[in-house]
C-alpha cells in the first residue's frame, strides 16, 4: 500500500492514518507531498489529483483500489485486516467508537480554526474563547465516557489503540502545543497518546521538515519552538 500525506508538521489529517497504519505493524509505503507556500497552492494540488480525485491528502493507493479521507481509508484497512482490532470488538465499544470518530471528522470547527496543528511550536496559556471552549469540553467528555465505560485493558479510550485514538491524536498535539487545561483523565490520555512510537516517530519527522507554510504559522508569542533554527529563520522572513 502507499499512503499519501503531506507535511508531518501540519497534515493532522495525514498524521490519523499514518498512525493507524504504523501501530497495528501494517506495512505501507509513504508518498509525502508538501504544501506550497499556501494550503491551496495549484501545484500541489495538481501533484497530489495523480492519487486522488479529492485533491486532499490522506489517499491511501491499495493495487487498483484508491481511497481517500481518513475514516474511509481505516475503514478500508479494517475490512482488509479483519484479524486486526482496527475498531473495538465489543459491539458498545465499536459502536461509541465509530460515533466519537465521525463526530471528530466532522466537528469541533472553533478549535481547529483558533488552534491549527503545528507540532513544532508550543505557545502559552490564554482565553481563546467559548466556542473554543465549548470544544474543549465536549472532547473531553468524550474521552472520560470512553475511558471510564471500555478503556480497563489499557491507557488508550478504548483500552487498547483502535480508530478512535487515530481520528483524536491530532486533537491532543493541539491541547499540548496551546498549553489547554485539562482534566485529569484527559491529560493522561494526551500522553499515552503522544508516548506511542509512531506518534513519536511522526513528530520528530515534523520538527526535522524545512517546509513552512506561512498561514498556518500562529500570530502570538511561542514558548518553545522545536525546528531546526534554518526553519525558525524561514518562518521569520
Amino acid at each position: 500500500m502507499k499512503l499519501v500525506i503531506a507535511n508531518k508538521n501540519y497534515s493532522s489529517w495525514s498524521l490519523r492514518p499514518w498512525l493507524l497504519l504504523t501501530a497495528f505493524g501494517i506495512p505501507f509505503e509513504e508518498v509525502l507531498i508538501p504544501f506550497g507556500r499556501t494550503f491551496d497552492d495549484p501545484d500541489w494540488k495538481r501533484a497530489v489529483s495523480a492519487f486522488t480525485p479529492a485533491g486532499k491528502v490522506p489517499a491511501l493507493i491499495d493495487g487498483e483500489i484508491q481511497v481517500w479521507e481518513s475514516l474511509a481509508i481505516m475503514d478500508h484497512v479494517a475490512d482488509m485486516r479483519p484479524d486486526l482490532a482496527i475498531w473495538p470488538r465489543d459491539p458498545a465499544a465499536r459502536a461509541m467508537a465509530r460515533s466519537v470518530a465521525a463526530e471528530m471528522h466532522a466537528g469541533f470547527q472553533a478549535l481547529r480554526g483558533a488552534c491549527p496543528m503545528n507540532l513544532a511550536w508550543v505557545h502559552a496559556a490564554r482565553d481563546r474563547g467559548p466556542k473554543v471552549a465549548f470544544d474543549v469540553a465536549r472532547i473531553s467528555a468524550i474521552w472520560r465516557e470512553a475511558r471510564e465505560r471500555f478503556g480497563g485493558e489499557g491507557p488508550f479510550l478504548f483500552g487498547a489503540f483502535t480508530a478512535a485514538d487515530a481520528m483524536f491524536a491530532p486533537v491532543t498535539a493541539r491541547f499540548s502545543g496551546y498549553s489547554i487545561a485539562l482534566d485529569p483523565v484527559s491529560a493522561a490520555y494526551c500522553d499515552a497518546v503522544q508516548a506511542t512510537q509512531g506518534f513519536q516517530s511522526w513528530r520528530l519527522g515534523a520538527f526535522a521538515e524545512p517546509w513552512i507554510v506561512a498561514e498556518d504559522e500562529a500570530n502570538e508569542p511561542v514558548l518553545t519552538d522545536f525546528r531546526p533554527s534554518l526553519s525558525r529563520s524561514r518562518a521569520s522572513s
